[in-house]
């Protein structure tokens, strides 16, 4: 007796694993929607959900108005745009790199565009936009200087992870040298570019983050397939009728634009890019890249390292949201380096 159409074993695992990633997605999603409205009401100047809703649709008086819509929705929008960028460029770079270590902040890109702007507010007194040109031009430098080095008859995945990891240390090496030259009076700006901050993204940066942000979304929708084949391996990839240096190159192309723009206006939040997909692979758990769910718990997670380090460390003391999101990745890459170890000895 034959199956009926639509329901055989393969059908009914690609659509449970399309339910699971439709969940993660939209779980993330009520994840960072719940956040928003808690934060509306943590601090000094917290505003009770009662008045804060109406507010964020312009419905209260001055202050509610003032501190929803002006202090609280800009860094909140701003925590949740860098984490769609740095996850779903974390989930490109391992996927087509086939590399769990893949990551832009490790490889040296997010360190590259922090050298750009140490480099532009130490050496030239440069402020605001300027800063923030810097910052996408150390970016795109850098991948590109990775890109040149790496290259050998195409673009292989362990020697681009191993040029990238030593022109990250090249970047902080340089950007230690350029604090060791900052003035007292710029040391403040300085060090959130080498740690990573959503408090100051607004008005027109934040449009503009908004806006690129959309448009790479957008870009690596039609990629999104040859990323599954990519993980396969060159010799499937070309089986499936896929030009695996081509399609590499072009999901690499889009992560790095996607690092350069949360970078240059968020600094280099660290290890977003990294845990990100780590955990939406596990989530959806179908062997894919997740891209999109990669991109949602990027959002989620760097909206909720804001919050905890805004309201929630101990002493009633903040940090910035790099800070957290490096204490929270710093144990996890340890124990992929640990598991690694394991893999290789066995």
């Amino acid at each position: 007796m034959s199956t009926p159409l639509g329901t055989t074993p393969i059908t009914r695992i690609r659509r449970r694993h399309r339910v699971r990633a439709l969940t993660v997605v939209v779980v993330g999603a009520v994840i960072c929607l719940g956040l928003l409205l808690v934060t509306f009401g943590l601090g000094a100047a917290g505003v009770p959900p009662g008045r804060s809703f109406p507010a964020l649709f312009g419905v209260g008086d001055r202050f509610d108005l003032l501190v929803v819509r002006e202090l609280r929705l800009p860094r909140a929008a701003a925590a949740v745009l860098a984490g769609i960028a740095f996850g779903l460029a974390g989930a490109l770079f391992q996927s087509t790199l086939r590399n769990n270590l893949a990551s832009p902040d490790i490889l040296g890109i997010s360190g590259g565009a922090s050298l750009g702007a140490v480099t532009a507010i130490v050496g030239y007194g440069a402020s605001g936009a300027t800063v923030n040109l810097a910052a996408f031009a150390g970016a795109l430098a850098t991948a590109f200087a990775i890109w040149v080095l790496a290259w050998r008859n195409g673009l292989h995945g362990i020697r681009f992870v191993l040029v990238g990891v030593g022109i990250a240390y090249l970047c902080g090496s340089l950007i230690s040298w350029r604090l060791a030259e900052t003035e007292l009076r710029d040391a403040g700006t300085v060090l959130l570019w080498t740690v990573g901050s959503v408090s100051d993204v607004r008005d027109g940066t934040l449009g503009l983050l908004a806006l690129g942000v959309a448009v790479l979304v957008l870009l690596t929708l039609p990629i999104a397939r040859e990323q599954r084949a990519l993980a396969l391996g060159d010799e499937h990839a070309q089986g499936l009728g896929l030009a695996p240096t081509r399609s590499r190159v072009l999901a690499l192309l889009i992560g790095v634009a996607l690092v350069a723009l949360a970078t240059a206006v968020a600094g280099p939040i660290a290890f977003v890019a990294l845990v990100s997909p780590a955990i939406a692979r596990r989530l959806v758990d179908d062997g894919g890249p997740a891209l999109l769910p990669s991109a949602v718990v990027g959002a989620a997670l760097t909206m909720a390292a804001d919050v905890i380090g805004q309201y929630a460390l101990p002493g009633g003391i903040t940090a910035q949201v790099g800070i957290v999101t490096g204490l929270i990745g710093a144990p996890y890459l340890l124990l992929l380096l640990a598991r690694s170890d394991r893999k290789a000895i066995s």
